[in-house]
């Protein structure tokens, strides 16, 4: 079986089809799959007791909570985790870069299509007088759609903040303290009617009176960070902070078992071990070990050279 499965072959080969496709891992399944999935057997979300209470802390202070940790140790996924559980429906995603701002996190403004759209229609109809709607070119962004006022908090999964700009912590202390924002394009108008704009992650469109967004619950704020460098102080008070460790042993084998299933994961328990004692010497993440057992139980011998090149440090990937 196991020259099997090398679907790809290269060289001189023959195109060839794939009578059958190779059934993707739990956690590469996308649109009806994955939501399929995910009502049929929603993957519980394996935390401590003491790394759960802090979780609940963040939530009873409404205060964002900032979680450290290596690669791989579940830091997006409990964000996910928390809006499956409490039923706070799609986590509003937010990936930071060096190139975000906090304009960017709230809001966007196509001032150039408005205008082209404009210079169009007066080109097709010299009398028409009336502007596009400035609510066609607004979208909320991540963090202005979580700040929208509702009942029940949305989650919102702030990625990777440490690869920010060193000042964008600290644009966001002023948001996360007033739970408010303008959006000055709409103020101008100094109109009483509420103008829709389109929301983050939706087609839907709500209302924005005065220009202002005003959130009356705040948002679950789950803000992750891989140690890049440090947030200033003034930031790091007004968080709850939360440091997950990497999985032990027993951990990794209820992991794989919760994905894959008792069956594979029984078998994997030689696999687990090998990656612990990797782990040991170089970092390595979890999903790592998962792809791994996931290639042995679909037939293929996974030889010393197929784990070494499965378990490259991330040291090595960022090098």
């Amino acid at each position: 079986m196991a020259q099997d499965w090398r679907l790809f072959q290269g060289g001189d080969t023959e195109p060839h089809a794939v009578e059958t496709w190779p059934t993707a891992p739990p956690w590469r399944r996308f649109g009806e799959d994955a939501r399929r999935r995910d009502e049929e057997r929603p993957l519980p979300y394996l935390i401590s007791d003491e790394d759960r209470d802090v979780v609940n802390m963040a939530l009873h202070l409404h205060r964002p909570l900032l979680v450290t940790g290596r690669p791989g140790t579940g830091k997006s996924t409990l964000a996910h985790a928390i809006a499956r559980e409490l039923k706070l429906g799609e986590v509003l995603h937010w990936p930071v870069n060096s190139r975000s701002t906090l304009t960017e996190g709230l809001y966007s403004y196509d001032a150039v299509g408005r205008l082209r759209e404009a210079s169009l229609k007066r080109r097709a109809d010299e009398t028409a007088a009336s502007e596009p709607d400035i609510g066609d070119y607004l979208r909320l962004g991540p963090l202005g759609t979580a700040l929208l006022p509702v009942d029940k908090p949305r989650v919102l999964l702030v990625d990777e903040l440490d690869k920010g700009d060193v000042d964008l912590p600290n644009d966001l202390l002023t948001v996360f303290e007033e739970g408010e924002f303008e959006i000055p394009e709409l103020a101008r108008l100094g109109e009483d009617k509420a103008i829709q704009v389109q929301i983050s992650g939706s087609r839907k469109k709500v209302g924005i009176p005065g220009g202002w967004v005003s959130c009356r619950v705040f948002p679950v704020v789950v803000i992750t960070s891989n140690g890049e460098r440090e947030f200033p102080p003034a930031f790091l008070r007004r968080c709850v902070r939360l440091d997950l460790k990497q999985p032990d042993e027993r951990q990794l084998q209820r992991i794989v078992t919760m994905h894959l299933g008792e069956e594979i994961g029984a078998r994997a328990q030689e696999l687990i071990a090998d990656f612990v004692s990797r782990r040991n010497e170089r970092e390595l993440a979890t999903d790592q070990l998962l792809n791994a057992v996931r290639l042995r139980s679909s037939g293929v011998r996974v030889d010393q050279d197929v784990l070494d090149k499965l378990f490259r440090s991330l040291n090595e990937v960022d090098a």
